[in-house]
């Protein structure tokens, strides 16, 4: 590995190699020739304090806190430029990576063992991600908890962008007014990774807020097509043919859908279930784009479009209206968890516009629109 910034350099000085890079960290080399330190070293300085602090600590009861600060203060670095106009998630992405390589490449001040590496590696990536940063005012009445997911596909173009990542960058922890009701919005991302959503990583950040109904909405964003559309009919199964960002394939395909797993297990649930997102106020969301009730699935008996879910008996998914890929699925989850757990908060998923590479005109303009969409729903929750 050639050091092509000053993380680089750092690494190849570390006394040994703890830990093998996967596919997503071998990427980070590439990604710096291709987009260059404004994006791939916008964040160094808070990567290089987290290694610094991870370096010289000698006390296995404190590492993992200063990994926890260190992380969360990478997502608020973030969030604070986002929010000032600069709408990229590709930094944030590239940066956590980089403080991935670190954690695994060198080792604090103490022998370290790989099960407390993996913890603080696990540690990393829910503080950077805003899982651990997820924080209602207490005179907030409308609390939207609002997910988006990393780029994506990035073997086909190394300089992808995700808007939905920039939404929630956005809008973590934007507060307004509506109809006299202060509404606050709380935001994380999610990897394109099967194994965290197999290992019940939507699941474990979900269940507090519907269980005890601590929310006044869920709203899962993605990229997706030409337009929006408000995914109503999400299908349990996998069947896109592209990886994970690991490269990791499912096995399945439009002919031999999978389910997803949970815990070890197949994922058990019916084969649709339906959103329950206020669609027509947020239908009349001004903006740049259609906003689309879409109704369309996929089943082994072909494709269809019902209009209430009971249409959908006896049917196999293939295709969600979300899709066949992990859009689809992070709707399919929250949604059965809602369901399971009995409760009463909306759910549902946005697919934004898609974009190629990186286009901040768009992506303003996809950003306004979903603001428009949240602030009509907020007015009748």
């Amino acid at each position: 590995m050639k050091p092509t910034n000053a993380l680089a350099v750092a690494l190849l000085s570390a006394s040994a190699v703890a830990a093998p890079l996967d596919i997503e960290e071998q990427r980070l080399d590439n990604a710096h020739d291709a987009l260059g330190a404004p994006v791939t070293q916008r964040y160094q300085a808070p990567v290089n304090t987290l290694v610094a602090r991870y370096r010289a600590d000698g006390n296995e009861l404190t590492v993992t806190k200063k990994v926890a600060e260190d992380g969360k203060a990478l997502w608020r670095a973030a969030v604070a430029d986002v929010r000032d106009g600069h709408l990229d998630d590709r930094s944030l992405y590239w940066a956590r990576l980089a403080a991935r390589q670190a954690l695994k490449q060198q080792d604090p001040a103490f022998r370290i063992a790989d099960w407390q590496r993996n913890i603080l590696l696990s540690t990393l990536e829910n503080a950077s991600r805003g899982m651990s940063d997820i924080d209602f005012d207490d005179d907030a009445q409308v609390r939207i908890l609002l997910t988006g997911f990393d780029p994506f596909l990035l073997d086909r173009d190394i300089t992808q962008s995700n808007p939905s990542g920039v939404v929630a960058l956005a809008l973590d922890g934007e507060r307004w007014q509506v109809a006299g009701r202060k509404v606050q919005v709380e935001a994380a991302m999610i990897p394109v990774r099967f194994e965290d959503f197999d290992n019940g990583m939507i699941e474990a950040l979900l269940t507090p807020y519907l269980r005890d109904n601590r929310v006044s909405m869920v709203v899962t964003v993605s990229m997706g097509r030409e337009q929006f559309d408000l995914e109503r009919f999400p299908g349990r199964n996998r069947s896109a043919t592209a990886p994970d960002n690991r490269n990791v394939l499912t096995g399945a395909d439009k002919q031999r859908p999978l389910p997803p797993h949970l815990n070890g297990a197949p994922l058990n649930g019916p084969e649709f279930v339906e959103f329950s997102l206020p669609v027509r106020a947020m239908q009349q969301a001004p903006g740049a784009f259609d906003i689309v009730d879409n109704h369309k699935v996929a089943t082994l008996k072909g494709p269809l479009t019902p209009q209430r879910l009971s249409q959908l008996d006896n049917q196999v998914s293939v295709e969600g209206s979300g899709g066949g890929y992990l859009s689809n699925e992070i709707s399919y989850r929250s949604i059965l968890l809602k369901q399971l757990l009995g409760s009463r908060v909306p759910v549902g998923h946005i697919h934004t516009p898609k974009i190629t590479g990186h286009d901040a005109k768009t992506t303003e303009a996809i950003l306004a629109q979903v603001r428009a969409m949240l602030n009509q729903a907020a007015q009748g929750l």
